[in-house]
């Protein structure tokens, strides 16, 4: 499968959960940078996640296959992302 690739800081949405950093799906992050796969499997994004506010909550690397870009018919929702903030 080829991945296109997202530009860097741009918006992503997840499309699954990662509840070891509390995230779920459809929560939003920006790219920050791209790394390759160590042993040749599938490369990943950094992303960085901000609360409502703008502040910087936690930098993780996800697989590329887990983000998708954000679209312009779609809109933000919130929710409490406890025992971080």
């Amino acid at each position: 499968m080829v991945m296109i690739m997202i530009e860097l800081y741009q918006q992503v949405f997840f499309v699954r959960d990662f509840p070891e950093y509390q995230l779920q799906k459809r929560d939003t992050a920006t790219v920050v940078d791209t790394v390759s796969h160590p042993t040749g499997g599938e490369d990943g994004y950094v992303l960085e996640i901000f609360s409502v506010f703008g502040d910087s909550v936690d930098v993780i690397t996800v697989p590329q296959s887990t983000v998708q870009e954000l679209q312009h018919n779609q809109v933000f929702s919130v929710r409490s992302l406890s025992g971080v903030i």
